[in-house]
């Protein structure tokens, strides 16, 4: 059960907003909307050396939309998207957010749960730092979680 540390510089979510207050299932139905419109935002999508895109977001803040973690880890907002140029201008119907600088633990999905991942930063000294992020690697196909534990930046 490998738990990488992962300093990330801020970077760029172009997707589709939605919260909490949305009810249950609220996640699932941003990702098929997001995925049926992929092609809206594909262009923008930022690209590594062999052309593979950078990653998939399932990005999170609190209300205030600071990058603080849910409401007793259960009230906030998500943005289910991709990573894009920091330039990068939404579409219509999208949302662009920049998300501050933090040094994560990343956890996989396949080994942990959020409870698990939540229960292995405090077990080990750290304190969650901010909102914690959904990542799909779309090299391997694998998820992850991203537990911010010091924010970097302003």
């Amino acid at each position: 059960m490998a738990v990488l540390h992962i300093l990330k510089p801020r970077f760029t979510v172009i997707g589709i907003e939605g919260s909490t207050d949305d009810g249950d299932g609220f996640i699932e139905k941003l990702w098929n909307e997001a995925n049926s419109r992929f092609s809206e935002i594909e262009a923008l999508c930022k690209r590594d050396s062999d052309g593979a895109f950078a990653g998939f977001w399932g990005a999170m803040t609190d209300f205030t939309r600071s990058f603080k973690p849910w409401e007793d880890f259960s009230k906030g907002l998500y943005l289910a998207g991709a990573e894009c140029a920091d330039e990068a201008v939404p579409p219509k119907g999208w949302t662009k957010w920049t998300v501050p600088s933090f040094a994560y633990l990343r956890f996989g999905c396949e080994e942990f749960s959020f409870s698990q991942a939540i229960e292995h930063v405090k077990e080990n000294g750290f304190s969650v730092a901010g909102a914690v992020h959904d990542f799909t690697d779309p090299r391997t196909g694998k998820g992850y979680i991203y537990v911010p534990i010091k924010r970097v930046d302003g």
